[in-house]
């Protein structure tokens, strides 16, 4: 194949992104004939076609629309670089880049996150959120200076990355102040035929969750399984079920989304990890980080148990 031409894939990402021809050469003040002549040298460089017509409008074929993921971070990064230049970090402000593995929980990301902003050497923070495989690679290449995981690599791992336990906390289960009221009684027999929000199939806290069900006997009615933990969050705040999230965000659960505990899942716990090239962490922003990350989720910054009585 020969080399890409990044002037024609722009053309074919412009074209994408307005959906049409016509659009797109309005939008890029071009003739269409230039425009399709631009995308026919693209498809003949890559040797497959990559869209297909659907009356008037134009749809990517598989392959197009792989190409077009592709072009989506190009051009993404393309921008990145004109800011980074015309606005570059001060010499006191670090740059510190973020991949944060997408079945982690938001607020709790949120949580580690912010001493980077906030400590006693703020960084100017970049975060990309992503599968834990490609942010582990991305950080093996050095794109990246920390990944923040639920789970270290696994064993056999192909990247050479260290892990760094930050913490752990117990899970527990939330809900709108109704649905938690009545299901607080008799709790957690009251759970079976409750309305269930699951987070994505394969994560920990899943895991976790189902075989707590199976050892105290009891079967939720599954209504919704999400692997976007800010929309399954939203989704129990509208009331449509109940939600397993880590202790230590309980009192942002409570403030932001007006959820109130139902009670704890015994014998189940959700660990973080900050996951580094370097096996001594070097960066200041990540050292605050995982200084501050490390005092909130001990055992003594968790909120504290009812006792039978407590009200």
């Amino acid at each position: 194949m020969e080399r890409l031409n990044y002037h024609h894939l722009f053309y074919f990402w412009r074209i994408a992104r307005e959906g049409s021809m016509a659009r797109a050469a309005t939008a890029l003040s071009v003739s269409q004939p230039t425009l399709s002549g631009q995308l026919a040298l693209l498809e003949r460089n890559l040797g497959e076609r990559l869209f297909t017509r659907a009356g008037r409008r134009l749809e990517l074929t598989e392959i197009g629309r792989l190409v077009f993921r592709y072009a989506e971070e190009i051009f993404g990064l393309g921008r990145e670089l004109v800011r980074a230049v015309q606005d570059p970090p001060s010499a006191h402000t670090p740059l510190l880049t973020v991949g944060v593995v997408d079945v982690m929980p938001k607020l709790v990301a949120q949580r580690l996150l912010e001493p980077a902003l906030t400590g006693s050497a703020p960084a100017r923070l970049v975060v990309r959120e992503d599968r834990a495989e490609r942010l582990f690679a991305a950080l093996a290449l050095h794109d990246l200076d920390l990944v923040l995981a639920d789970a270290p690599p696994a064993a056999g791992s192909a990247v050479r990355v260290f892990s760094h336990l930050l913490g752990e906390s117990p899970v527990a289960l939330y809900a709108a102040p109704a649905l938690a009221a009545r299901l607080k009684r008799r709790f957690p027999a009251s759970l079976h035929g409750a309305p269930l929000l699951l987070p994505g199939d394969g994560t920990t806290l899943r895991r976790g969750l189902e075989s707590w069900f199976d050892r105290i006997r009891v079967t939720p009615r599954v209504v919704g399984e999400f692997d976007d933990s800010a929309l399954l969050t939203a989704f129990a705040q509208a009331g449509h079920g109940v939600i397993a999230a880590p202790a230590v965000i309980a009192r942002e659960l409570q403030s932001a989304f007006g959820l109130r505990s139902v009670g704890p899942v015994a014998g189940a716990s959700e660990r973080f990890y900050a996951v580094s090239a370097e096996r001594r962490i070097q960066h200041p922003g990540v050292v605050e980080l995982t200084r501050v990350a490390r005092r909130d989720l001990s055992p003594a910054a968790l909120p504290p148990r009812k006792r039978r009585g407590d009200r």
